[in-house]
């Protein structure tokens, strides 16, 4: 793979543990890898890759540890890699004329991670994810008394509320699940939506932050039922972006 260098810099990518807020009362046992990977695949993501197809990574030296990890990028928005790669073109053009945007699952994302963990290797992946959202995040954060400061990682979008202080559930199949949003927007237009048809009801609704690494080790981690039932929802506009790549038949950027 290749070295990008300044990479993390460019990305803001922590090598650390990611801290925010968490899921509360979970017993110590883990969901299924097969049902981890369920939850995640729906979610399209973006990488950078060079020429081979190998994603670009960065060298970086974590405190404490005399050996360096090597981290690639996924961005949640395929504008922010679009960015990026703009940005890459005035820094180092003859790198940028070899790499491009590739969308991937969260899941493949995922699996990459635990077969590098299982062969001892040292590459890592770091979520990059949308500014806008991160200050939204922040700002339900501040306004509910919670240290902003406190905040890592990609934010994801729950509501919660009614006469039990429950989790919104939507129906999806047969089932009823926990909808997670990865965009606060499209959550706050499905609430608006459901409050014309039911104003009593949603007009207590409010909406909490966790974020996606918090989540996917619980889901690792812990069997709950809660964790069950949660799904995740994409932003729109990456779900219009692969389902164009779908109807024109193309597979990159």
């Amino acid at each position: 793979m290749k070295s990008l260098v300044r990479l993390s810099a460019v990305l803001g990518i922590v090598a650390s543990t990611l801290i925010g807020p968490s899921l509360k009362d979970m017993s110590a046992l883990a969901l299924p890898e097969k049902e981890v990977l369920q939850k995640l695949t729906p979610v399209p993501v973006f990488t950078i890759t060079d020429q081979n197809g190998s994603p670009l990574v960065a060298s970086i030296k974590r405190e404490g540890n005399d050996d360096n990890s090597s981290v690639a990028g996924v961005f949640i928005s395929k504008s922010d890699a679009d960015a990026f790669v703009n940005k890459l073109k005035g820094e180092n053009p003859d790198l940028a004329a070899t790499v491009k945007v590739v969308p991937v699952s969260l899941g493949e994302v995922y699996e990459m991670s635990q077969s590098t963990q299982q062969n001892g290797q040292k590459l890592q992946f770091a979520y990059v994810p949308i500014k806008r959202q991160v200050e939204s995040a922040k700002a339900l954060l501040e306004k509910s008394g919670q240290d902003v400061n406190q905040f890592n990682g990609v934010p994801l979008f729950i509501a919660k509320g009614g006469p039990d202080d429950g989790y919104l559930t939507i129906q999806r199949g047969e089932k009823q699940v926990i909808p997670m949003f990865f965009n606060k927007e499209d959550l706050q237009g499905m609430l608006e939506r459901a409050k014309t048809q039911q104003p009593d009801v949603f007009s207590s609704v409010k909406i909490e932050v966790v974020n996606l690494e918090g989540v996917i080790n619980a889901l690792e981690n812990d069997d709950d039922p809660f964790l069950e039932k949660i799904i995740f929802i994409p932003p729109r506009e990456s779900l219009e972006f692969v389902q164009k790549l779908k109807q024109s038949g193309n597979s990159g950027n």
